[in-house]
């Protein structure tokens, strides 16, 4: 066996959705988000002396309920079954995986104590650490490791993680706490499976898989996992609480409680910081200009830096409207992406035109490109057979083009784009009629099997690993993330070769070429790469900017009373 070195892998713990929703803008003044009434009271600073001691010499103390902001509401927590932030959040808070990824985006040992893997990368085997309990007092071991694992490679899995498990081909129980994973062939996202959340087999053992995507008791009433915070109550629609788990094996959060507030509406989402009724949360870059004067006047604090994130317009394949690679090509060349990024942004983004962050190894600019030109984008439609009709609307074959164009309410900035599509597109002759729906309403509708959309205004938190299989992959098509439905043989042959390799630089230039592929077929309108900035009381202590993980080891987030 050989040490892998977890400076050569990246990882992804969730790729899911990464649906981010962002906010609207206000001008309110905030008030102090450091002296808030739920900070004062649950410091851990109750007057005794040596905690105030604790507190002045900048040393880490505990206390304090922590509410964080969200447009975004949860549908479950269920790290096997979720697609969606809001739900992938909460649940990193409750579980833990065996693997984890710092901000470089390198693999790290989280629950294994180790992780070995044979000269020909088939076997691997990894040791839990001892002495890791469930918030329930059970203790973790390979049993649970077993079941979680297995799951997705069970016929009846009907969830959306079944392609990172398909290489493996079985998963042994050696010792209570070492399980060895054997694959079927070489499996370069393999640390993506093995950093899953590990689900309580003592609970879920006697459940059929069939029903594990459905079974409320634990999804939404009591989910049980291994995590910094245990889940306290949930109020659908308003909040979430989640408590500190005092058994943690990497040690008890320093903060006693967080609070997950859902705010559908983003200009009272940010009246509620401003009034610092929410203390942290991701600020869009319609309202970072408004933040930057608080944080001015050290009412609060902004980290920021680029996301690894893109924001797209995607369309419904299976429409007689977008089936035609030209027509999609042309509805880009309508699209004046640099004036969304300056006018609905102010500037705070860059525009995207592939499906991979800057931020990656595997990122190449040297794709197709369809640039802002109205005049060729008509022609182009033309070329495609649609004229305009009597009343100006493009038709063909005596199909006008008009179309639905979905998006979550509460994220401005997407509204706003909504709203340039319809003007911009009404150039061309094709009417778009935006629909603003409510968060849950809108993935219900996108999701398999449903697909209930022309087109949609989406984002996706990427994975850490480049691999885009789990996106635009035709398998991915039924039960998956693809639900726009794009299928090409060549680009899912080269998926398939560039996860047959171990070599990096030999993934990049197949996934490079993916890239190329998807960037001329145009299954999105690739928008904008966005930064994230993420306000945060002046007093908040330990935290990192992680590109992907929002509340990146919030466990170790505390409360400078000090400050």
């Amino acid at each position: 066996m050989k040490q892998k070195s977890l400076l050569l892998i990246v990882l992804t713990l969730v790729l899911s959705l990464f649906l981010a929703a962002c906010s609207g803008s206000t001008t309110t003044e905030p008030t102090n988000n450091n002296n808030n009434d739920t900070n004062a009271t649950n410091t851990g600073n109750n007057g005794e002396e040596d905690e105030e001691e604790d507190a002045t010499t900048g040393e880490p103390v505990q206390g304090g309920d922590l509410v964080l902001g969200s447009t975004g509401s949860p549908t479950m927590f269920n790290p096997l079954y979720s697609a969606d932030t809001a739900s992938s959040a909460i649940e990193g808070f409750i579980f833990d995986g065996l693997l984890t990824s710092d901000t470089a985006f390198e693999t790290q040992l989280n629950m294994a104590e180790s992780w070995d893997i044979s000269d020909d990368d088939l076997v691997h085997t990894l040791k839990i650490k001892e002495g890791i309990k469930f918030h329930d007092g059970e203790t973790l071991d390979a049993d649970d490791v077993v079941f979680t694992l297995s799951i997705p490679l069970s016929d009846d899995y009907d969830g959306p993680r079944a392609g990172y498990f398909e290489k493996i081909e079985k998963i042994e129980k050696i010792d209570d706490l070492t399980v060895q994973v054997t694959l079927n062939a070489v499996d370069p996202t393999i640390h993506i499976a093995l950093g899953y959340p590990i689900l309580p087999e003592h609970i879920l053992g006697e459940v059929a898989i069939a029903d594990l995507g459905e079974y409320t008791e634990f999804n939404t009433k009591n989910p049980i996992g291994a995590g910094p915070f245990k889940f306290d109550k949930w109020e659908d629609g308003q909040y979430v609480r989640v408590v500190a788990n005092d058994d943690y094996w990497d040690g008890r959060p320093y903060l006693d409680s967080l609070t997950y507030r859902i705010i559908p509406d983003a200009d009272a989402l940010m009246t509620a910081l401003a009034a610092g009724d929410v203390h942290y949360y991701t600020v869009p870059a319609s309202d970072i200009a408004t933040v930057q004067e608080w944080e001015a006047n050290g009412q609060l604090k902004i980290e920021s830096g680029l996301a690894l994130s893109y924001t797209y317009l995607g369309y419904n394949l299976r429409n007689p409207l977008f089936e035609d690679k030209t027509v999609r090509q042309a509805l880009t060349h309508a699209l004046d992406r640099e004036l969304i990024v300056e006018s609905v942004m102010d500037g705070d983004g860059e525009v995207a035109d592939v499906p991979e962050s800057p931020l990656s190894w595997a990122y190449d600019e040297d794709v197709p490109r369809f640039e802002y030109d109205v005049e060729k984008a008509k022609a182009m439609l033309e070329e495609a057979g649609w004229t305009p009709g009597a009343d100006g609307t493009l038709e063909k074959d005596g199909q006008k083009f008009e179309f639905t164009l979905k998006t979550n309410q509460g994220n401005k900035v997407r509204e706003d784009i909504a709203v340039v599509v319809q003007e911009q597109f009404a150039e061309l002759g094709i009417k778009v009629t935006p629909e603003i729906m409510e968060w849950s309403a809108f993935l219900a509708d996108i999701d398999p099997p449903a697909w209930n959309f022309d087109a949609i205004i989406l984002g996706w938190a990427l994975s850490t690993d480049p691999d885009p299989s789990g996106i635009f992959h035709s398998k991915e098509i039924e039960e998956g993330l693809n639900f726009v439905g794009w299928s090409n043989p060549e680009a899912d042959a080269l998926m398939d070769e560039a996860n047959l390799t171990m070599d990096q630089d030999e993934r990049a230039a197949k996934i490079q070429e993916i890239n190329r592929i998807i960037a001329e077929e145009q299954p999105y309108t690739f928008l904008y790469y966005p930064n994230a900035h993420r306000a945060m009381p002046t007093n908040l202590e330990g935290f990192e900017f992680h590109a992907r993980a929002e509340h990146y080891n919030i466990h170790k987030w505390w409360l400078n009373e000090s400050n």
